[in-house]
C-alpha cells in the first residue's frame, strides 16, 4: 500500500467522491478542496505528493495555478483534468507545469493508473525496490542493467526503460499510446513506430537468451511481458 498524499481539486462533488473513494480504497491519503483560491498556500504549508486538479475551477483557471505553483518552484505532481480534447487545449495545460492530462468523462481505472505512473516514475509514496524480477531475469534500476541467470543482458538505455515500463505494470497491456508516453515522453511523433522497432530489439534480445520472459502484442490493445515455462507454449 502506497501512503503518498493527493490532494484533489474538484468542484464536482460526484467527481469528487468517486475519484477520492478510488485513491482511498489504493492506499493513498486523499484531501479535497472544491476551489482554487488559497491551494498554493495549502500546498506550501502541508506536503502533497500529488494534485488532481480540475482545469474549469469556479473561481480560478486550472493552468493559471499550475502557472502560481510553478513559479513559485513548487514541484509538487499535477495530474490536470479536463472537458476540453482539443490537442491545444492539452498543451497549454502541459506547457502551464501539469505532468499528465485526463479528459472528462473518464474511466476511474485509468485515472488511477495515470496517478501510480506518476509517482511511479517521480519515485514518490511507496519506495521504488532497486530490483525487478520477472523468472530468470533481474532488472536493476540503481545501475540501469539487466541479467538473465546471473548474466549480463546488454540493453540500449531506452531498451531497458521500456522493459521496465512493462515490468512494472504487472499483466496490465500497455497501449501505443501509453508506453510512447512512458518511455519516451510527450515529444513523440504519433506516428512514430519506434515502440514496434524498440519491442523487435528487445524480442530479438530476450529471444537469445531465454524462452521464458516472453514480450506478447495483444491485437488492437497493446503489449505486455508474461513468464512462460522455458520450451513451453
Amino acid at each position: 500500500m502506497s501512503s503518498a498524499k493527493i490532494l484533489v481539486v474538484e468542484d464536482d462533488p460526484e467527481i469528487c467522491e468517486v475519484v477520492s473513494d478510488a485513491l482511498t480504497m489504493e492506499g493513498y491519503i486523499v484531501n479535497i478542496v472544491n476551489a482554487g483560491l488559497g491551494v498554493a498556500e495549502r500546498l506550501a504549508e502541508e506536503h502533497h505528493d500529488l494534485v488532481v486538479l480540475d482545469r474549469m475551477l469556479p473561481d480560478v483557471e486550472g493552468a493559471d495555478l499550475c502557472r502560481e505553483l510553478r513559479a513559485v518552484g513548487n514541484d509538487v505532481l499535477i495530474l490536470m483534468l479536463t472537458a476540453r480534447d482539443a490537442l491545444g487545449e492539452k498543451v497549454e495545460g502541459l506547457e502551464a507545469g501539469s505532468d499528465d492530462y485526463l479528459t472528462k468523462p473518464f474511466a476511474v481505472s485509468e485515472l488511477v493508473a495515470r496517478v501510480q505512473s506518476l509517482l511511479r516514475r517521480a519515485g514518490r509514496g511507496t519506495p521504488r525496490p532497486n530490483l525487478l524480477h520477472l523468472g530468470p531475469l533481474t532488472l536493476d534500476r540503481g545501475r540501469a542493467s539487466a541479467m538473465v541467470d546471473g548474466r549480463p543482458l546488454m540493453l540500449t538505455a531506452t531498451e531497458f526503460s521500456l522493459l521496465e515500463t512493462l515490468i512494472t505494470n504487472g499483466e496490465r497491456v500497455l497501449s501505443r499510446t501509453e508506453l510512447l508516453k512512458e518511455v519516451w515522453g510527450y515529444d513523440f511523433d504519433p506516428q512514430t513506430n519506434n515502440v514496434e522497432v524498440y519491442v523487435s530489439y528487445l524480442r530479438r534480445k530476450l529471444g537469445a537468451v531465454t524462452s521464458s520472459v516472453v514480450l506478447r502484442n495483444v491485437r488492437g490493445f497493446g503489449y505486455t511481458v508474461e513468464l512462460r515455462d522455458e520450451g513451453g507454449g
